[in-house]
């Protein structure tokens, strides 16, 4: 089987997936999804892994859907559709959820499911070149399975104005709708996420898993009584564990807490 994604995790913990289809600006095909969901389920079981970087390979982070597999579709019953899209869906959904902290390394072309793998990532890192288009309408198409992620990071407002109008933007612009956290020259993008990783870690493992599921927990939530209530047992029930214990005997004796001290050093795994 052709490896179209790659994964490598480094003596830190760092890992990184490929989008491996440079030939084709790493469109994804039901083989890649497959193999990516299969990767990112891994990572998440491994435990040596602190956070996930994810980028596409040569000149581009991701056009979106392979058109060779798009043609097939349109052959496709309303059943066998259905299943196809189900699978896709599953793809955004395994990102969005994932138990570690998900960095994307954007840059060139990033089209239709490409923006919905950045958005679908915790913190989104892109290069000045990158553009951006979710062009679905264009094809008499919408970007259905990706809108909860991107309504999420972009808000509604803009999110109707791209999804309708299918035109292109740019690094700037996702910068200013809040699709990228950063924008940095090409040559920087590398030592951008560097430095990412290094906030990333001064943060307690199980406290990074607990403040993601919280976002999702309370975004756009009334807040009611309950609300209120499940945030403090929220915090009384994290302040119970060994992890913040020694977060605030860190604080407290001026020292670093043990999950900042280096990792100990090992061979790069490659995958």
């Amino acid at each position: 089987m052709t490896q179209k994604v790659l994964t490598q995790i480094d003596a830190n913990g760092n890992a990184t997936i490929a989008l491996n289809r440079p030939e084709v600006h790493n469109a994804f095909d039901p083989e890649m999804g497959v193999q990516l969901i299969g990767e990112l389920k891994k990572l998440e079981a491994d435990s040596t892994v602190r956070a996930v970087v994810l980028m596409g390979q040569g000149k581009s982070f991701s056009a979106g859907a392979d058109i060779e597999h798009m043609k097939k579709s349109a052959r496709f019953s309303q059943a066998q559709n259905r299943k196809a899209a189900l699978a896709s869906a599953q793809i955004f959904h395994t990102l969005y959820t994932l138990k570690k902290p998900t960095i994307a390394r954007v840059h060139g072309a990033v089209r239709g499911g490409g923006v919905g793998l950045v958005a679908a990532c915790d913190i989104a890192i892109g290069s000045r070149d990158a553009t951006f288009r979710l062009s679905e309408v264009r094809l008499g198409i919408v970007p259905a399975m990706i809108s909860p992620y991107v309504v999420a990071a972009i808000g509604e407002r803009h999110a109707r104005r791209y999804f309708i109008s299918g035109e292109e933007f740019d690094a700037a612009e996702a910068f200013r709708i809040g699709l990228l956290h950063d924008i940095v020259e090409l040559e920087h993008l590398n030592t951008r996420i560097g430095e990412m990783l290094s906030q990333l870690y001064c943060g307690g493992p199980q406290a990074i898993l607990a403040a993601k599921n919280q976002v999702s927990r309370v975004a756009n939530a009334v807040i009611t009584a309950a609300v209120v209530s499940d945030t403090a047992n929220t915090i009384a029930d994290i302040r119970a564990t060994a992890e913040a214990q020694e977060g605030l005997s860190a604080f407290l004796e001026k020292r670093k807490a043990a999950w900042i001290e280096p990792a100990p050093k090992k061979k790069s795994k490659k995958r």
